[in-house]
């Protein structure tokens, strides 16, 4: 009997035993399958992570890509327009350029058409003058229209290039009526329609510009500046003044630098020669070789004028002029 329970006992306690390696044995194959469905979803979400950020990056490069085409195109864009409205720019100023050239030739005609008989030398040159207004007020009004065409198709809206181009469309149709007005006289005086309507031709347009840009640029070259008077009249119109030393030499007149070429008298270096003084004496503020000039005298004690004996060196270490006058 006590055998009996005795198996039972053991038999009871490999029963438990079993169960309990059963359990363990579920529970570590559940904490295994937990782990690997674990790992399974890590590597499915960093796969994921991956395609996601590969397909972010390839749609971020994209958009970049286009990004950087439209500010190419924009800034080509601006760079186009730019070099229009330059072009622009620079067609206004020639065409300034040529209203005032027109008007001063408007004048010139004017001037001489005042006259009540006419030398064929004088008539020839009025009819060339009115040949030359003609050809401007016809290139100009094209470069008008066609300034007008290009702003229109541009698609630009800027008000400043639009009242510009009216601005100057509204004085090209005043000096064209002024110049109609100025034959319709002149036909009174016996010049003939026909002759006072002709343009130049393109080889006579060059060749007047040629002569007109030379004579400009000798212009230039020969111009110069004068003033004179006393220390006072020198020194009231800013031009010197007795504090500090002029190159360094101490106290004495020296020019100063902030003056305007308006306060002196512009003169042409090749038709100066004489500067008037009638004083007793007369310094030069400004510098001149003392070889280029000659104090002329009237009496001993009286300077009628100054003497410009080589104009090349009087004026080649400056174009100003400052003579000081002592009564």
């Amino acid at each position: 009997m006590k055998n009996e329970e005795s198996n039972n006992r053991n038999f009871t306690n490999e029963n438990a035993n079993t169960r309990e390696s059963e359990q363990n044995a579920r529970k570590e194959g559940i904490a295994k399958g937990a782990v690997t469905t674990a790992i399974i979803c890590l590597i499915l979400l960093v796969a994921a992570g991956v395609i996601g950020y590969s397909l972010y990056n390839r749609e971020h490069k994209k958009q970049l890509s286009l990004m950087e085409g439209q500010k190419q195109a924009f800034d080509q864009e601006l760079t186009v327009r730019d070099s229009v409205i330059n072009e622009w720019v620079v067609t206004f100023d020639q065409i300034e350029k040529d209203l005032k050239m027109i008007t001063q030739k408007e004048n010139m005609i004017t001037l001489q058409a005042s006259d009540a008989e006419f030398s064929k030398e004088k008539k020839q040159q009025i009819l060339e003058d009115v040949k030359y207004v003609n050809t401007l007020l016809e290139q100009n009004k094209k470069k008008i229209a066609t300034l007008s065409a290009q702003l229109k198709k541009s698609g630009i809206e800027i008000k400043g290039l639009q009242d510009k181009i009216a601005e100057l469309d509204a004085s090209m149709k005043q000096r064209d009526t002024e110049i109609s007005a100025l034959k319709m006289a002149l036909v009174d005086k016996d010049f003939e329609v026909g002759q006072l309507n002709t343009r130049l031709t393109d080889l006579q347009m060059t060749v007047v510009q040629q002569d007109e840009k030379i004579s400009n640029q000798t212009g230039e070259l020969n111009k110069a500046f004068l003033i004179y008077g006393t220390y006072k009249d020198l020194k009231e119109r800013g031009l010197v003044s007795k504090e500090g030393g002029f190159l360094g030499l101490g106290r004495k007149e020296a020019l100063q630098e902030d003056f305007s070429d308006s306060t002196f008298t512009q003169i042409d270096v090749t038709e100066t020669r004489t500067i008037p003084v009638n004083s007793k004496d007369v310094r030069l503020i400004t510098e001149h070789p003392t070889t280029s000039y000659e104090l002329v005298r009237e009496t001993d004690d009286k300077i009628a004028y100054i003497e410009i004996k080589d104009p090349d060196q009087f004026w080649k270490i400056s174009r100003y002029a400052v003579v000081e006058i002592n009564k």
